[in-house]
């Protein structure tokens, strides 16, 4: 494809993305972050983490924005007594109509597009990690065999951060699977109101589809030759690297706050992101402003608060924060 064609094709995307956020306004109020952020991680070929209370439209905006891709959707509510196979799958006995029989293996909700892991954390280690393989090979392995997922897969776990009695936090390397982390807060006044009377005076409406599963395919597929300049690289690599306390670049606050940064993901995840953003906004190269917007999202879950840090009651969204004001494009 020229650079022509993309760029017709990037604002046919911009086009698209009015349309979809139309659609899912319908059912979600406020949030504008949120629903960019998922919106973005769709077509990033990205899984996103939703981080919020309860009540605040978490399951709805995932729903919403899979019924506006046409694409399927399963949800997951993750407990304690949950197994893998309850995601995955298992083997199950059939019996032919020559009465022979057999085992198969049945699929699990994990075969979709758009799956919601509700309450991630509420499931044991070894349920959590069932997902690992998933999210960064898009396949799982069953009693030595692999079965492909059709693309599109994204996950989109939620957590509540004011209920920890019963969960197991995710680990270290589940986090990094996750493309975006993002604080769902509780809506604005006039959202709250506008949310109230939605629901108790008005009909439900239904989200109509945009775009298909194979436009959204061609899509993810023109992420990838959206121009990044060797100016935008080396600002993605300073900032990965301002976030690991070990590093000659990391600022004070880092050395202080931060037990461990963001890997080589971290700087990949970035540049994804940032290459979908300018493709959603009708544009056919990264800026990087594009890099500055989506880098506190792609970097939170992933620059791991200190003792000291927990002490002095710092959160990574403030950290990152800072470190944009201080890593210059």
């Amino acid at each position: 494809m020229n650079d022509n064609d993309l760029v017709q094709a990037a604002a046919f995307l911009r086009q698209s993305r009015h349309r979809m956020i139309e659609q899912i306004e319908k059912v979600i109020v406020g949030q504008t972050v949120a629903v960019d952020a998922v919106v973005t991680a769709c077509f990033a070929g990205g899984h996103c983490l939703l981080i919020g209370p309860s009540g605040v439209a978490k399951t709805s905006l995932v729903n919403a924005v899979s019924r506006s891709l046409d694409l399927t959707f399963n949800r997951i509510q993750f407990t304690a007594d949950l197994m893998p196979s309850d995601i995955l799958g298992s083997k199950v006995l059939f019996k032919d109509p020559d009465d022979r029989r057999r085992l198969e293996f049945e699929k699990g909700p994990i075969f979709t597009n758009l799956l919601l892991a509700d309450e991630i954390n509420r499931a044991t280690p070894r349920t959590q990690s069932a997902l690992l393989q998933a999210m960064a090979e898009q396949k799982v392995s069953f009693d030595g065999q692999d079965y492909e997922l059709e693309p599109p897969f994204c996950v989109f776990g939620t957590q509540n951060p004011l209920d920890g009695e019963g969960t197991y936090p995710l680990p270290e390397a589940q986090l990094d699977r996750f493309l975006f982390s993002v604080d769902i807060r509780y809506p604005e006044f006039v959202d709250e109101i506008e949310i109230i009377r939605r629901a108790t005076t008005q009909p439900s409406v239904s989200v109509e589809p945009v775009m298909h599963r194979l436009d959204v395919l061609k899509c993810m597929a023109l992420v990838r030759q959206v121009g990044v300049s060797d100016i935008v690289l080396d600002y993605v690599a300073r900032l990965v690297r301002a976030t690991r306390p070990d590093d000659d670049a990391a600022p004070r606050m880092i050395r202080q706050y931060i037990r461990t940064g963001g890997g080589p993901r971290s700087g990949i995840g970035i540049v994804r992101a940032a290459q979908a953003r300018a493709l959603l906004e009708g544009r056919s190269c990264v800026e990087s402003s594009d890099v500055a917007y989506v880098a506190s999202a792609v970097l939170q879950h992933r620059c791991v608060i200190n003792f000291d840090g927990h002490a002095e009651g710092v959160d990574a969204s403030s950290i990152v924060e800072g470190l944009l004001r201080l890593v210059s494009p």
